[in-house]
């Protein structure tokens, strides 16, 4: 404990703590820091020894939600944490894409870093300090990271924003974006918004990166008391003059060429078919002064040079020419075809494609029951909109093992819920639980984005009453020295080869979610601005085919949807409805083939009926139940008893009238041929007599003023009772 550490600054109005030196001191770095009640553990660790030919920065990191911080115990059966939820994943995803473009590009040592939620404040979520921690753990550790990086969450509540709002505030909030970055720009942003203006959601990124520079500032302070030895890593290179020799024999005109090859597949094999009819160029006259093993154990170096060159001639032609990989100019839009309906069964579907990019969309309506629950660290309840999001290994023509949806589908699928969860009905006007699946068919550029497309369609063609269309489009940068170029609709390589990537989605009216990665600095809020606006009017373009398709939601559902009605119950009339013991409630539940949920608190009652002809009749039965028969009302009623001067009709469970023989409109004894207790007959309230019983007849028989006396039931016999039971009370 003697190198124990404490910082404290106020921000944001309430006071953030940084801890150092108690708790995981044999971790590389760590750090606690507590914003109001919230409190987490951020550890860092790297291996000692780098993978072999990794290619790649082998980072993993994990976001540990403990239900002990919230002051809970897990739900289900076994009473421990389980598998990572999916705020977990989203939060990792979140921590993960602010650090790693800052690692040095050739470091290939395991990193792991480690966020441990101690304490959880519903008003002040801690998954936003993650950053923050692990930009510290990072930096007082062995691991070559010498860069700060924090960020904040902003909301906009009557025009002003405010960072790290209260769960009430973002209740009332028009966005909910956390924004991370390091001092000389943003570098990361996820978030949802209510149809924001583009200047709007230029302004929270201007004001958030201003709050980040003063978390920034603050964790140079911490720094500034630490003496740290970096680990040394060996950078692989090659032969000297291997490679140059190499590059030489590469023609740009060439690669300017096979740029014009049609197809992602096509034109991948036509580069890669280029590159090895180099390499076995370069490597004959080399085969006298270098053993066959060296030359394969330094092909990789001339693998990667042949990318480089493609990466700047893929950039130049783009900045000098206006010229992408498919021909395209930098703010055209791939062609995109719209289909609705292809399966037969589904509640709705949709086919949306753009160039290779093609998702399916599907709708399934359920009941209330069908619910996702939740139960997480904050929240206990459900959810009745959900999205879900499928990438198997077709989409791109590949070959992997079929597993459970990982990381990337579970971040993918939530940007594109977040960007229509907003124009989703509310249960009181559309009570059904909606499931969208996205099944991602092809894929060459953003299939996100497709997603939040193929879901709007499918939705308006289920029937779904949402306001407007939804559609979603992934901008790209191209930024060299004296130029500057943004790209609409980018393709898988010109994600991989640029300066950015970035998501809108959105409404006609505004944005609705956002996704940014910069992978440079130096991006200017009249760069950011102008990629804003390009990918507001290719937005525009996209909604116009969609409204071509389908220009507003479905009036009638689908034949194989549930039925679902919503009854307002006076809640003293809840009891009639349930019955004693729900004898009246299973009854119906049972003739219907219903399900039937009651909320007497609020009087609510909620039908489901696969059959739409026996949720009208149901829903005729309920009302009858809950209110007083009037003349003129009509009932398929049930014949319960039958007697030589009539039947008993059951209008509704509890309310019962004597259909009199004069009011049949054919003689009794023909009637009760083709009519016995169970069958149904369509009988008309008359009224009520003077002790409340009810008066019918059968539809469509006029009945004469005399024949009123005729309803009397006879005094000898009581409804309902036999001579049997006469003869007991006799008795």
């Amino acid at each position: 404990m003697n190198n124990y550490r404490i910082w404290k600054k106020e921000l944001f109005g309430r006071e953030l703590i940084v801890e150092h030196g108690k708790m995981a001191r044999q971790a590389s770095g760590a750090f606690v820091l507590r914003y109001a009640d919230s409190m987490i553990l951020v550890t860092t660790d790297c291996s000692d020894d780098p993978l072999t030919n990794a290619g790649f920065l082998p980072l993993t990191v994990e976001y540990q939600e403990k239900f002990y911080a919230a002051g809970k115990i897990p739900g289900g059966f076994i009473k421990r944490e389980g598998r990572p939820s999916e705020n977990s994943i989203l939060s990792a995803r979140i921590v993960d894409r602010s650090i790693r473009p800052l690692f040095p590009d050739d470091f290939s040592h395991e990193v792991q870093v480690i966020v441990t939620v101690l304490s959880a404040d519903p008003d002040n979520p801690p998954d936003v300090w993650g950053i923050m921690g692990s930009s510290l753990a990072l930096n007082v550790s062995r691991v070559p990271f010498d860069d700060l990086t924090a960020a904040v969450r902003v909301g906009l509540v009557d025009g002003e924003y405010i960072f790290f709002p209260t769960a009430e505030q973002l209740n009332e909030s028009k966005m909910d974006i956390v924004v991370a970055g390091t001092a000389e720009s943003v570098t990361m942003v996820e978030g949802e918004a209510k149809e924001v203006t583009e200047q709007e959601m230029l302004s929270a990124l201007s004001q958030a990166h201003r709050a980040i520079q003063e978390i920034v500032a603050f964790q140079k302070e911490i720094l500034a008391s630490f003496n740290i030895e970096k680990l040394e890593f060996d950078v692989a290179q090659a032969p000297e003059g291997f490679v140059e020799a190499f590059a030489e024999m590469i023609d740009d005109r060439k690669i300017l060429a096979l740029m014009d090859v049609p197809g992602k597949h096509a034109k991948d094999r036509a580069f890669k078919e280029y590159r090895n009819e180099l390499i076995d160029k370069y490597r004959e006259p080399l085969a006298e002064t270098i053993e066959q093993d060296q030359f394969d154990e330094n092909a990789g170096f001339l693998k990667a040079c042949f990318e480089e060159r493609l990466k700047k001639v893929m950039r130049r032609s783009v900045v000098e020419n206006d010229k992408r990989m498919d021909g395209r100019r930098h703010d055209e839009i791939r062609p995109i075809s719209c289909e609705l309906d292809l399966l037969p069964r589904a509640h709705g579907s949709a086919l949306f494609t753009r160039g290779e990019t093609q998702s399916l969309g599907i709708v399934t309506l359920g009941a209330p029951m069908d619910e996702q629950i939740v139960d997480t660290m904050f929240e206990e309840g459900s959810k009745r909109f959900m999205l879900h999001y499928n990438f198997p290994p077709f989409s791109t023509g590949e070959t992997k093992r079929l597993r459970g949806p990982g990381r990337r589908e579970i971040g993918h699928g939530h940007l594109a819920e977040r960007g229509l969860k907003n124009v989703i009905p509310k249960d009181d006007e559309f009570p059904y639980t909606i499931r969208v699946v996205s099944e991602i068919l092809e894929s060459n550029g953003s299939s996100s984005m497709a997603t939040v497309c193929s879901a709007s369609l499918a939705l308006m063609a289920a029937g779904v009453p949402i306001k407007k269309h939804v559609a979603g489009v992934a901008m790209g940068l191209i930024q060299e020295p004296d130029s500057t170029v943004v790209l609409t609709d980018i393709l898988g390589n010109e994600d991989h080869f640029g300066d950015m990537d970035f998501k809108v989605v959105g409404t006609s009216e505004g944005i609705t979610a956002f996704q940014m990665d910069v992978k440079i600095a130096g991006v200017t809020e009249e760069i950011m601005l102008k990629a804003l606006m390009q990918a507001r009017d290719a937005r525009l373009s996209i909604l116009e085919i969609m409204n071509t398709t389908i220009s507003e939601p479905r009036s009638e559902l689908s034949d194989h949807a549930p039925a679902i009605e919503t009854i307002s119950v006076p809640t003293e009339k809840v009891g009639e409805l349930i019955g004693p013991g729900g004898k009246t409630i299973k009854r119906l539940s049972s003739e219907y083939d219903a399900e039937i949920f009651i909320d007497d608190a609020k009087g609510i009652v909620k039908l489901l009926c696969n059959n739409r002809s026996k949720m009208s009749k149901l829903t005729s039965v309920i009302e009858a139940i809950i209110s007083d028969v009037k003349p003129g009302q009509v009932f398929e009623g049930k014949i319960t008893r039958t007697e030589p001067y009539g039947v008993f009709v059951e209008l509704a469970p509890g309310k019962t009238g004597l259909l009199h023989a004069s009011k049949i409109g054919e003689n009794i004894r023909e009637f009760l041929k083709t009519h016995d207790v169970g069958s149904t007959v369509m009988v008309e309230v008359t009224g009520t007599d003077n002790m409340g019983r009810i008066q019918i007849k059968k539809q469509g028989v006029e009945v004469k003023e005399d024949d009123r006396r005729s309803d009397r039931r006879p005094s000898h016999r009581p409804p309902g009772r036999s001579d049997r039971d006469r003869g007991r009370d006799r008795k």
